[in-house]
């Protein structure tokens, strides 16, 4: 399939459910009409995935619950497409509570994790899961894209350019660990980094590991995603997988998501869950909420510390309530 074609797919089913709860938070929108894109320029095709084991280092993820710091990055990749960032970090002082503004980081290294919103989401709308990760003890930094977010244009196609704009974001991110006076600085750890995303965010984290590879990512979490557009040409050195998806998705169906997942050449899980929707019922229900939460944390704990005993609470984690499945092949 051409790229033209693909982005043409992309947005016909994007659009025909209007993406109704395509962010977690929102609700049903009026749809613009598709606006033309200047797709990403042609690139060199990646390098064909490896499906050895991943290389995840032994270590131990904190066992300790982190109060949580926030602040705002302003960011602009090539001067004409503007990326405010929402980080959430693990900071100093006593767990619980709303995230501080820019409090100070707690004592420690803790891996990054690049999330992306859904076609008129922004960040904000996920906090009650990036905060969780926060407190687990992950860097969450989260961009609000320029043409999809909520106040934007939405220009679904401009989807395709989002994975070079989080690998942008993500360089910058990783900058304030060495840079002098920074809240952050000696904080990170540089080379443990996940992308995650949900619905045109999963599109996005997708083409993170597809046509826009970027080598530094060691795992990825796709919450209700598809690969239109992106392609399912897994690249690179094995990075593990993490699919989310409700069986009554409305907007994104679940069978688009698992014909990904089944592409998918590394270790991989995909937690379903039969009464799922597309965002709401997914990320902000209490009862999915905590499943969805507990399960992804296990996984961020496995593959960015190399917690060898969270990768066996992953199974639990996703039964707790009977509410969902787990196909498990980590």
């Amino acid at each position: 399939m051409s790229r033209r074609a693909a982005s043409a797919l992309l947005a016909s089913t994007l659009f025909a459910s209007a993406l109704v709860g395509c962010s977690a938070d929102r609700g049903p929108a009026e749809t613009p009409a598709p606006q033309a894109s200047t797709p990403a320029p042609a690139t060199t095709p990646p390098p064909q995935a490896t499906a050895s084991a991943p290389a995840i280092p032994a270590g131990n993820a904190p066992e300790r619950t982190f109060a949580v710091g926030v602040r705002q990055l302003k960011l602009n990749r090539d001067g004409d497409r503007p990326l405010p960032v929402t980080v959430w970090y693990p900071a100093a002082g006593r767990a619980g509570g709303k995230p501080a503004d820019s409090a100070r980081a707690a004592d420690g290294r803790f891996p990054v994790v690049m999330f992306s919103h859904g076609l008129g989401g922004r960040p904000d709308d996920y906090a009650a899961l990036l905060t969780r990760w926060a407190a687990a003890g992950f860097v969450v930094a989260a961009p609000t894209f320029p043409h999809t977010s909520g106040g934007s244009d939405r220009n679904v196609l401009d989807v395709l350019n989002q994975p070079a704009d989080v690998s942008y974001a993500l360089t910058r991110v990783l900058a304030l660990d060495g840079r002098a006076g920074d809240p952050l600085r000696g904080r990170l750890a540089t080379d443990r980094v996940a992308a995650a995303g949900h619905s045109a965010g999963g599109v996005t984290t997708i083409g993170l590991f597809t046509a826009g590879r970027d080598d530094r990512l060691a795992a990825g979490i796709v919450f209700a995603g598809t690969g239109l557009g992106v392609g399912t040409a897994f690249a690179g050195t094995a990075a593990p997988q993490l699919f989310v998806h409700g069986e009554a998705d409305e907007v994104v169906q679940y069978a688009a998501g698992k014909a990904v997942y089944d592409k998918v050449p590394w270790p991989k899980a995909m937690l379903s869950l039969p009464n799922g929707d597309h965002g709401r019922d997914l990320l902000r229900d209490d009862s999915s909420l905590r499943v969805v939460a507990d399960t992804t944390i296990e996984f961020l704990r496995w593959t960015l510390y190399g917690d060898a005993d969270a990768k066996g609470r992953i199974p639990t984690a996703s039964a707790d309530g009977n509410i969902a499945t787990l196909d498990n092949r980590l």
